[in-house]
């Protein structure tokens, strides 16, 4: 089976470095493809705090993928896990996930905070946060995750 997904956007942001950490307090712009979508793809969008967006990781070249198991960022003080247990961009589809607050819009663009992408990142899809979608219980993880997850969405001038 094949998958076709044409990008919807591009981001547009000061972050062209694809280090895993320091992306707290980053604005990004989400440029939609006019052609295809205008201003009013984003009607009603500032009604909500969040949105997630769904991009590709378009800079990871096809042999750095990932299949099976391996240590996050490939520090062996971590277990190695498999890929689907890990957010790594280094995934068999190169898709990336993220919860952003929605700061506004401009025209076709939408702005956004907190998105972890790099200037000219594809966008595939967005979608608005809904209370009745979020985690329904507990969220558990193993303890490694907060010390991977550190300095992620710290500011880049605090590291």
């Amino acid at each position: 089976m094949t998958i076709n997904l044409e990008p919807i956007g591009t981001v547009r942001t000061a972050r062209t470095d694809l280090s895993d950490d320091y992306w707290g307090g980053l604005e990004s712009r989400i440029e939609l493809d006019e052609a295809a979508y205008g201003p009013d793809a984003l009607a009603g969008i500032t009604d909500f705090s969040h949105v997630e967006v769904i991009f590709h990781f378009d800079q990871v070249p096809l042999d750095k993928i990932v299949a099976g198991a391996r240590h996050p960022r490939g520090n062996t003080d971590w277990p190695k896990i498999g890929i689907f247990a890990q957010r790594g961009k280094n995934r068999p589809n190169r898709l990336g996930l993220t919860i952003c607050r929605v700061l506004g819009v401009d025209g076709a663009t939408l702005i956004v905070e907190g998105l972890d992408a790099v200037e000219g990142t594809p966008v595939v899809d967005l979608k608005p946060v809904m209370a009745e979608f979020a985690p329904r219980g507990a969220v558990r993880q193993p303890g490694w995750v907060a010390e991977l997850m550190a300095d992620y969405w710290l500011e880049e001038s605090s590291g």
